[in-house]
């Protein structure tokens, strides 16, 4: 009897974490630009966005674990593959300035030696 409970309980607790990462990448593709995709040579943002989207019903409205497992493929593949190749090609709105060197004595428009 315990241990049923203990069971429901980390199913689900995972089926959260599962709905979660499902959220997230959805709103991360949702909020990137068509044309970086096609920059990035990955599927369409539609398609991603279907994907990705059944994947976020199916863990809202049908939590099956082998439907989920599916989705977390299809989120871990967003995440590890097209999602980096999307920051590349946009950028990750940080300051691209190259690291290194004394930033003290940079004046606006480049180096300042002083002189």
């Amino acid at each position: 009897m315990l241990f049923a409970g203990f069971q429901a309980t980390v199913f689900g607790l995972i089926s959260i974490v599962l709905l979660a990462l499902a959220v997230f990448t959805f709103v991360d593709a949702a909020f990137r630009r068509e044309d970086a995709f096609r920059a990035a040579d990955k599927q369409n943002k539609q398609f991603w966005l279907i994907i990705l989207g059944i994947t976020v019903l199916v863990n809202l409205v049908v939590p099956m674990f082998l439907l989920q497992i599916i989705g977390l493929i299809a989120t871990i593949v967003y995440m590890v593959d097209a999602r980096p190749a999307l920051k590349q090609v946009m950028g990750n709105g940080r300051d691209r300035r190259p690291r290194g060197g004394s930033s003290s004595s940079d004046g606006p428009y480049g180096p300042f030696n002083g002189r």
